[in-house]
């Protein structure tokens, strides 16, 4: 296991780890976190919209589990092809700059977004229509794969090593907050349109509009500077002297093994209790979609907020500590939501803001991928862990849960405490990875 991470934080100046956050730091921060919940609002804007999706581009005979199985099966699609655009991003990124591929990522995410407000559906072109689908879903995962490290990596390396957990969780913050902006328009979609409006043609519109916000953030992004750490490795000639991802696997399996199965905790925490409980409130609970949406949308504002929370506790208390107590706590509060709400209704928003609070937890965990891998090839080592980890759990939870579910209502939950069972026992190793 790598040791050489407890001081990669610092490859800067020493007076550049104590020194307190500047104006400049803030501004960064805010628009990274803007062009990245705006980025991360293309991403997942597809899965608010399963149903019509499932219903518009499969055939009309199909059973109605297996049409959303294949919707969601699409929808993971992005996460598995994660890996391969957040490999090669994150190679360039170690040896070239963190700005450039944290600013090519946006182009690889709009132009899918806005083919797909412009796709035809089964309707139209048959067979044709999921596997044009598939293909866009899979090129917006290449792009989601090099941002989300490169975000991390170029938050982290602008501010001191103090403050990287605040940093961490405010940039996962604005990434969650595309989360609630996809939720807020889909509400509005809801409350707008009527059911056969949204299907004939109104469920275009939240795609589109991903294309101009795509637009948008890569005009923030020219603001950006590249990271003084990356700058000072290329004045001083020490960028990685080999292919960089060599270097991870072959020196440091122990941080890329922790930095994995943290991941894993991440991607139930997402996925399971924010991007797929929606659906779940309606199908198993009978909830309406526009108070799923509603209660979504203050779930989803209460994890942007808990992310911020667990990056600070990260940098006071370190990710340890935080991980293993909010772990328990995220557990707790995923079981006592899905065996409350169905017989208690009225408690759905607090109980919902609460596992969204929890589910915040996740914000710590890059404070780990960041100090777990040296300066030359965090980047590469980072984007590897998360993306692979990402591709294997977040892509096949959804699948794996819908078919727990035909058996068992209450698989959401069961799903996301064995999970957190296991991130509460890597947290215990966390201080030796990191």
């Amino acid at each position: 296991m790598s040791t050489s991470s407890s001081t990669a934080g610092t490859v800067g100046a020493p007076d550049h780890a104590a020194r307190p956050l500047t104006g400049q730091d803030y501004k960064t921060l805010a628009l990274a976190a803007l062009g990245g919940a705006l980025e991360f609002y293309d991403f997942i804007i597809f899965v608010f919209f399963a149903t019509v999706i499932g219903q518009l581009f499969f055939p009309p005979s199909m059973p109605d589990w297996l049409r959303q199985f294949q919707t969601f099966g699409i929808f993971a699609a992005g996460y598995l092809a994660r890996p391969l655009g957040g490999i090669i991003m994150a190679h360039f990124g170690d040896l070239l700059g963190r700005k450039k591929m944290f600013t090519l990522s946006i182009l690889l995410m709009s132009v899918p977004t806005l083919a797909m407000g412009l796709l035809p559906t089964y309707h139209s072109i048959g067979l044709l229509a999921p596997l044009a689908l598939l293909l866009l879903r899979v090129l917006q995962g290449a792009a989601v794969g090099g941002e989300v490290p490169g975000a991390w990596v170029f938050v982290s390396e602008h501010v001191p090593k103090r403050h990287v957990g605040y940093a961490c969780g405010t940039l996962t913050a604005g990434l969650t907050a595309g989360i609630l902006l996809g939720s807020l328009v889909a509400t509005g979609m809801n409350s707008i349109f009527t059911p056969v409006e949204l299907h004939d043609w109104a469920w275009r519109v939240p795609f589109l509009l991903g294309g101009v916000f795509g637009i948008a953030s890569m005009y923030l992004r020219q603001w950006l500077h590249e990271t003084p750490v990356f700058a000072e490795l290329k004045q001083r000639k020490a960028l990685a002297a080999e292919m960089p991802l060599k270097s991870v696997v072959r020196d440091h399996r122990g941080a890329v093994a922790v930095s994995m199965l943290l991941t894993w905790m991440l991607s139930a925490g997402i996925v399971v209790v924010i991007l797929m409980t929606p659906t779940f409130l309606q199908k198993l609970f009978g909830f309406d979609g526009r108070t799923a949406l509603v209660a979504n949308s203050f779930a989803t504002l209460a994890l942007s907020i808990g992310c911020v929370v667990a990056g600070i506790l990260a940098d006071r208390f370190g990710a340890r500590r935080t991980l293993f107590v909010g772990g328990i706590l995220l557990a707790a509060t995923a079981y006592l939501l899905y065996t409350t709400v169905g017989t208690h209704p009225d408690l759905l928003i607090p109980l919902y803001s609460l596992a969204g609070f929890m589910v915040g937890t996740v914000g710590a965990i890059p404070y780990v991928l960041v100090n777990a891998f040296p300066a030359q090839v965090r980047f590469s080592g980072l984007s590897f862990s998360y993306n692979v980890s990402y591709a294997i759990f977040g892509g096949l939870t959804p699948m794996i849960v819908t078919l727990m579910l035909k058996g068992n209502p209450l698989a959401p939950a069961h799903y996301v405490i064995v999970v957190c069972l296991i991130g509460i026992v890597t947290a215990l190793f966390v201080k030796k990875a990191a």
